[in-house]
């Protein structure tokens, strides 16, 4: 006698508009967090330093090269704060930090 597995099937998450909505996680939110500032700034990406749950959806940090130098430890960086709706759409940003590469935390 063949033995049958049933399988569950999970509701999926619908939005208001009748379309499935993606997973949100911290993850995505850097993603989406990088993608969008660096559209807006035109620097390039260096990381992502931290990222954390808001009421209205996340805030991130990402840190960006402002100015490249030669030797590499002089050149300028930046920490922007980005806010981010559930959604992953870009509500605000600020650049929150300019410091050398090559210097330590106060």
């Amino acid at each position: 006698m063949a033995e049958q597995r049933r399988t569950r099937e999970r509701p999926s998450a619908k939005t208001s508009g009748g379309r499935a909505s993606s997973p949100r996680g911290p993850e995505q939110a850097a993603r989406d967090a990088c993608q969008r500032l660096e559209g807006l700034i035109s620097h390039s990406i260096e990381g992502v330093s931290a990222v954390r749950r808001t009421d209205d959806g996340w805030c991130v940090v990402v840190d960006v090269l402002e100015v490249a130098r030669i030797p590499d430890t002089t050149s300028l960086l930046a920490s922007y704060e980005v806010q981010l709706d559930q959604g992953g759409e870009l509500m605000e940003y600020c650049r929150v930090r300019r410091y050398r590469r090559g210097s330590a935390d106060e």
